[in-house]
């Protein structure tokens, strides 16, 4: 059998690749799997309230870290007012309306008013509100998907003379998986404002 020689540049040169290439083989991993999207860590306050209560028909408890902004003179909408959470850029919108032999109107605008984000939502949880010591009676949607620009509204009513209706919005594009704390501390704000509102007597 003979034997063959390689010149001596192609010696040179396979001695110069070969740690190279040991190197390349061992970083390579068939297996390889790639890291889930991750997204920024948001610090969040811890929950404190503060009462509510001025000329509105009722009072109630908000957040601290919250502000309260007032439609103005409009008297259509003389008691609606938005809770501000400006660190988060999202806002909760209430809007106020008297009774007068519309609740069924209204309890139907609330529906369809969740029904628009039925699109985008991926689950929507209903559950409703009943407090006879309080005359407090309604429904809470959490409106679950990435892309569902609403993802918590409620009403509540006495059935007799007040109905105000609730709605979280954040000023940016949807994008609910990555908000998913601000939006569940929302939610028990708003928990917390449907325990501690009370109609006035006197209104």
């Amino acid at each position: 059998m003979k034997m063959y020689r390689l010149p001596m540049n192609k010696v040179l040169l396979i001695k110069l690749l070969l740690p190279f290439l040991i190197v390349m083989g061992a970083c390579t991993d068939n297996d390889y799997t790639p890291k889930p999207k991750g997204y920024h860590r948001i610090d969040l306050p811890e929950h404190q309230y503060q009462k509510f209560d001025t000329s509105f028909p009722f009072t109630f408890e908000y957040p601290e870290y919250t502000e309260i902004q007032t439609e103005g003179p409009d008297l259509n909408k003389k008691y609606w007012f938005n809770v501000r959470y400006p660190d988060y850029n999202g806002t909760v919108y209430f809007s106020y309306r008297s009774l007068d032999d519309n609740l069924g109107e209204l309890i139907n605008d609330s529906h369809e008013f969740v029904d628009k984000h039925i699109p985008k939502a991926s689950a929507i949880e209903e559950r409703v509100i009943t407090d006879r010591n309080r005359d407090v009676f309604g429904i809470t949607w959490e409106i679950s998907g990435a892309g569902a620009a609403s993802p918590y509204q409620f009403f509540i009513t006495d059935s007799t003379q007040h109905f105000l209706r609730g709605a979280l919005y954040f000023m940016h594009e949807p994008n609910n998986d990555s908000l998913a704390p601000v939006i569940e501390h929302v939610r028990e704000d708003m928990h917390h404002f449907i325990k501690t509102i009370k109609w006035r007597e006197d209104f």
